[in-house]
Order: structure tokens, then sequence, then C-alpha cells
């Protein structure tokens, strides 16, 4: 496979070279690669989470298992922060 950059990211490559960190452009761009399947690793384990908290809902909503909005916010909240902080 042969890849043409635009000139931004040739100019980022050979800076990340010029740095040391990297011997070869093609070890920048593995860098490059790994962080984006990183991020989407990431990104499903998050929509998972989201999924399975919404089916928890939805089962709670119809079992009558219903929180007064506020309430559900505020828990809501709390949940992502922990989760944030977990990750981080």
């Amino acid at each position: 496979m042969q890849i043409v950059l635009p000139p931004e990211l040739e100019d980022l490559v050979q800076s990340q070279l010029a740095s040391g960190k990297y011997e070869s452009a093609i070890e920048v761009i593995l860098a490059g690669v790994k962080l984006l399947k990183q991020q989407e690793d990431i990104y499903q384990g998050r929509l998972q989470d989201l999924q399975q908290d919404a089916r928890i809902g939805w089962e709670a909503a119809q079992r009558g298992e219903l929180v007064e909005g506020s309430t559900a916010m505020a828990q809501i909240r709390a949940n992502l922060h922990s989760r944030h902080a977990a990750h981080s």
C-alpha cells in the first residue's frame, strides 16, 4: 500500500522524526494507527456501557421503577464522572 500524505501531515511526520522519538516514517504512521485503534476501542466500550445502561433503564421503567428526573440526572452525572475518572 502506498500512501500520499497532505503537506501538513508530512510536516508532522518529519517533526516527529526530527524529535528522535521515531527512526522512520513508518514508525510514526504505525504509532498514529495504534492510537486510532485505542480510541476506537474506548469508544466501543463506552457505547456498549451506554447501551447496557439504556437497557437497564428501559427494563426498570417497564417494571414501574421510575425515578424523579432531577434524581436520575444526578445519578447519571455521578456515573459519568466516576467512569471518566476510572478511564483517566
